[in-house]
């Protein structure tokens, strides 16, 4: 079982900047990887960055240089930084982990993008 709680998000002006925040209970993160995805109203969720257990990560093209996913092995919590928002970043932001053949998702944190 994983319990992943995210948190941080808000409103924010565009051009502004938020850390996400993802911690789990339950396992030990650092040993899977981790996904950040997010859910605008009427869309489809899509996949934003994830990182995996050495590392490694990658970005959906429309965030790279902005977003930056990075974990915390210490406090078992994994963050998306999120620098030089825009309204199209306006959604529900989940982290998701793998594992046995199951997707543990949270519960979202909605961000939203809005002067």
């Amino acid at each position: 079982q994983v319990q992943l709680v995210e948190s941080g998000g808000g409103l924010v002006q565009p051009g502004g900047s938020l850390r996400l925040s993802c911690a789990a209970s339950g396992s030990i993160l650092s040993i899977y990887k981790v996904h950040w995805y997010r859910q605008a109203p009427g869309k489809q969720r899509e996949l934003v960055a994830f990182i995996t257990s050495i590392g490694s990560t990658n970005y959906v093209d429309s965030v790279k240089g902005r977003f930056t996913i990075s974990r915390d092995n210490a406090k078992n919590t994994v963050y998306l930084q999120m620098n030089n928002l825009k309204p199209e970043d306006t959604a529900v932001y989940y982290c998701k982990v793998f594992k046995s053949g199951v997707d543990y998702w949270g519960q979202g944190t909605q961000v939203t993008v809005s002067s």
